[in-house]
């Protein structure tokens, strides 16, 4: 027990290090595709073609939908509404905090990535709207933010219930969301696999700084609880 008082931050960021690394390795092995052009990179333009090639009006319209939730304008309205009513009904401001600042630095990390990667968007051609995406492709900044958002809510209610159904849920949850909207931004033309894949992998590295900060939270309370005096 004293050893754990002694080092309590490296116990509480020996996963998020993991998860840390799990992402950086990912996007970096991604990037290395794409310069490289190799491996799933050879997928890009087929991908894009084919989508471009099966489009219907229905499937245009929710993919549209799906984007626009998950955009740069409406998605933070939304977590802004979300964590005001979780903060004031459930009091756990702190969870909202780390939710609000796991996504600003999703936001962060996507524009930094696309100014230094500078990767140019698909051919305009494939583009369902002519002007409906600006700043450069890599990683793709829905998917990192939709991506960040999931992994990290769902991380938070594990914490709180730590059940085997919360994980499942969590799970399914994260994939299925963020499968949908990188499919969203295949399927409208504005990115490529390789991005998606990236902006996943950057979203893992994300979930680690927040696996960080609420382990090592949640370690000081605990130390805090040990070192009061019983009032018993």
């Amino acid at each position: 027990m004293a050893r754990r008082d002694t080092h309590p931050v490296w116990h509480a960021w020996g996963p998020a290090l993991v998860l840390m690394a799990l992402g950086a390795t990912g996007y970096l092995v991604t990037l290395g595709w794409v310069s490289d052009e190799s491996s799933l990179w050879q997928l890009d333009d087929p991908i894009l073609e084919w989508f471009a090639a099966h489009r219907t009006m229905a499937m245009t319209s929710f993919m549209v939908a799906v984007s626009w939730v998950f955009g740069p304008v409406v998605l933070p309205i939304l977590v802004a509404i979300g964590g005001a009513i979780w903060g004031v009904r459930t009091g756990q401001w702190f969870n909202v905090a780390v939710v609000v600042g796991s996504m600003l630095a999703a936001a962060a990390l996507s524009f930094i990535l696309k100014i230094v990667v500078n990767r140019p968007r698909p051919s305009i051609e494939y583009w369902q709207e002519p002007g409906g995406a600006s700043l450069a492709s890599f990683p793709s900044g829905h998917t990192l933010c939709a991506a960040t958002l999931v992994l990290v809510t769902g991380y938070l209610a594990w914490r709180t219930d730590r059940s085997l159904k919360v994980l499942v849920w969590w799970s399914v949850g994260a994939v299925f969301i963020t499968a949908t909207v990188a499919i969203s931004r295949l399927y409208l033309g504005y990115h490529f696999l390789t991005d998606v894949i990236a902006g996943t992998f950057c979203a893992v590295f994300v979930l680690g700084i927040a696996v960080g900060v609420v382990r090592t939270h949640d370690a000081r309370l605990r130390d805090r609880a040990v070192a009061s005096p019983s009032r018993a």
